[in-house]
């Protein structure tokens, strides 16, 4: 696993930005796998108190993750996540190429769940509201590299909305995809930016480059 210090996209004394590695759970997990919570002592630089999580990123998702460095701004961020004050931008390959350059998913999503197959989230007009707007960037041998900038913050919203709302589901995707290729070595969904303004300072920002994973199916960064 990467060294977490040398990860690190934004910092100052209220906030912190990393580059969270595809693979690596956030929080803990059923099957024991070390997950960011066992790393945070590493990035406290020297401070006495641990970071503290923000948000969630899915264990296969790679890049921008928001991380509070004291417990009132924690407080603060979280609000901003809840108020929908936070510029979300991620990038994926989708498989296939959507007929339109851009447009905007309005689906509501719902979770569901049975013994046999466990819980997953599902499109349903009776479920909670989810809109995401979404640019073509590039196309290459058949897939397509998609930004998608998320308006709400529900559990799998993206990964439901491209195989539902553009029927083309993240190259990758064990749960929602229709691509089984052993080749790939991962999901391709990546937190490229995250932004929050702050009236008294800068803004919290960054920019996380695309993994090597993208480069190896054709998608490189773009600026």
């Amino acid at each position: 696993m990467p060294i977490l210090a040398k990860r690190v996209l934004f910092i100052d004394a209220e906030a912190m930005i990393i580059d969270k590695p595809a693979g690596l759970p956030v929080t803990p997990v059923r099957d024991g796998s070390l997950s960011l919570e066992n790393y945070l002592a590493s990035l406290c630089f020297g401070f006495k108190r641990w970071p503290s999580i923000v948000h969630r990123l899915d264990r296969d998702t790679s890049g921008c993750l928001l991380l509070a460095r004291n417990p009132k701004m924690h407080r603060r961020l979280s609000e901003a996540f809840n108020q929908g004050q936070v510029k979300k931008c991620y990038w994926a390959i989708l498989s296939g190429v959507p007929d339109k350059t851009e447009g905007v998913i309005d689906l509501p999503l719902t979770k569901i769940s049975s013994p046999q197959t466990g819980w997953r989230i599902v499109a349903d007009s009776k479920g909670k509201r989810a809109v995401t707007q979404w640019q073509l960037l590039a196309e290459h041998n058949g897939l397509s590299l998609i930004a998608f900038r998320p308006e709400t913050g529900r559990t799998h919203q993206l990964r439901v909305h491209a195989a539902t709302g553009l029927g083309l589901p993240i190259v990758g995707d064990p749960f929602y995809g229709a691509d089984q290729n052993q080749k790939i070595p991962r999901m391709m969904l990546h937190a490229h930016s995250l932004e929050i303004e702050r009236s008294e300072k800068k803004a919290i920002a960054a920019v996380a480059p695309l993994p090597k994973a993208f480069a190896d199916l054709g998608f490189k960064n773009k600026g």
